[in-house]
């Protein structure tokens, strides 16, 4: 038998409100054992640092003439991710063995093969006194890829747990992504366009909240269809959407907010959910997703106006809680999953996942 890990994942996602802390038992292959589950939200101050910063970022320049700024955030976020391991070991009694440390994602260009994410890994290391494994994205980046999606071969853990032939895994973050998974273990991924960056920019511009919960703001407004349209077509003109034989991925900035500067907060938020729908809808519909099961994940999950947009085309989707697993923790699972392939020297990327060259292996390992 192959030997078993424990690993803590930790995540922060594009909303960048705190991070996602998960323990798994693994041996990076088929066995899977969720320890714990637990979220830590940042202070007001690091949440706004966050989102400044990438406001400033505007291409691969910035990150240069930015450097200063980007290595003092860095700093302080490597320290908060300490504190969240220090917490979490303090009440975990075993042995945690693996840190797979995501950081915090400020740009991601694959075509100038650039993907930033915030997070000293040795830093991390020195200040936890654990073997970490950081920098998922740049080896797949370097190998031809696009360095996102990642999740899929975690997803692949999951059908077999779940035990479904075929199932199409949707995840909702920031950015919206896709896994088709199908029975003989062929497996396919990608972005698709925007998850809930465009509705979370929007409320933190015209209302300064987070996020609009359970679609309620959006549920209160109009649709502008002149609006919406120009968004569609903006969008069909940049990227065609994606079909089966395709991989890209997406910054939150690849798209174009101006269409809604001009509409109250109700209507801007109804317009702009209609239209991440009508992203999703158009994927689902070119994955043949009716003759597979379709399982939601991430945060737009929580968003109830958005799910009920898409159940009404798309009739056989099911939340991922209720297979019983905790959605809001998917990814800091996958990322405790992929630091032990990595430090396996495991591939945790693949041609039809990312359109890297070879199945590659990611993730720079700091051994303490």
């Amino acid at each position: 038998m192959s030997k078993s890990y424990c690993s803590l994942g930790l995540m922060s996602g594009t909303s960048a409100d705190g991070v996602d802390a998960s323990i798994i038992q693994s041996n990076g292959d088929n066995e899977y054992k969720v320890i714990l589950d637990r979220y830590f939200k940042y202070s007001q101050s690091i949440y706004e640092n966050i989102h400044n910063l990438k406001d400033k970022i505007h291409d691969s320049r910035d990150l240069k003439n930015l450097s200063k700024q980007i290595l003092i955030l860095e700093k302080e976020i490597t320290l908060f991710h300490a504190n969240v391991v220090n917490n979490i070991a303090r009440d975990f009694k075993a042995n945690i063995d693996l840190i797979g440390f995501h950081g915090q994602t400020i740009f991601h260009n694959a075509k100038e093969k650039i993907s930033k994410q915030l997070g000293d890994g040795n830093l991390l290391s020195q200040l936890i006194k654990k073997t970490v494994i950081y920098n998922f994205r740049q080896n797949d980046l370097k190998n031809g890829g696009h360095g996102a999606p990642l999740t899929p071969i975690f997803h692949q853990l999951l059908k077999e747990k779940f035990k479904i032939k075929e199932v199409i895994f949707i995840n909702i973050g920031g950015i919206t992504n896709i896994t088709t998974l199908w029975d003989d273990h062929n497996m396919s991924g990608t972005d698709i366009g925007p998850g809930m960056c465009l509705i979370d920019k929007w409320l933190r511009q015209k209302a300064k909240k987070n996020y609009d919960k359970d679609g309620a703001i959006a549920k209160s407004g109009k649709v502008d269809k002149i609006i919406l349209n120009q968004f569609l077509e903006n969008f069909k003109e940049k990227e065609k959407i994606t079909n089966n034989n395709s991989v890209q991925s997406f910054d939150t900035k690849y798209f174009n907010f101006s269409f809604v500067k001009d509409l109250s907060l109700q209507d801007g938020a109804a317009t702009l959910t209609e239209f991440t729908a009508r992203i999703i809808i158009s994927a689902l519909s070119k994955a043949d997703s009716n003759k597979k099961k379709i399982i939601l994940c991430g945060g737009g999950r929580k968003n109830k106006l958005l799910v009920e947009k898409l159940k009404n085309k798309i009739s056989n989707i099911k939340l991922i809680d209720e297979y019983g697993i905790d959605g809001d923790f998917i990814e800091s699972q996958a990322f405790a999953y992929l630091a032990i392939r990595s430090y396996l020297k495991l591939p945790i990327s693949f041609p039809k996942t990312t359109g890297v060259n070879k199945p590659c292996t990611g993730g720079i390992v700091i051994n303490n």
